[in-house]
């Protein structure tokens, strides 16, 4: 008798390309870093219409990371 056979995994082609490896996607950790250094809204003023630059600030941080992967797509997508 033999034992229970174990599921055989399927091996990925040996030509198979792991992953996009641009230099591109290094700028999407701009849209992470810039957010966590606290000292960019660590304050009351400038005030924009009446809001605080935390508040302004996060709307910023919003358009730079949609910049960011704006950018990044359209320099790596095939063409």
């Amino acid at each position: 008798m033999t034992g229970p056979e174990e599921p055989s995994t399927p091996t990925p082609p040996e030509n198979a390309v792991a992953g996009d490896r641009s230099p591109w996607n290094w700028l999407l950790f701009i849209p992470i870093v810039v957010p966590l250094l606290t000292f960019l809204y660590n304050a009351d003023g400038p005030r924009i219409l009446g809001f605080p630059r935390f508040y302004w600030l996060q709307l910023a941080f919003i358009l730079l990371g949609v910049g960011a992967t704006t950018l990044v797509y359209q320099m790596t997508k095939k063409r």
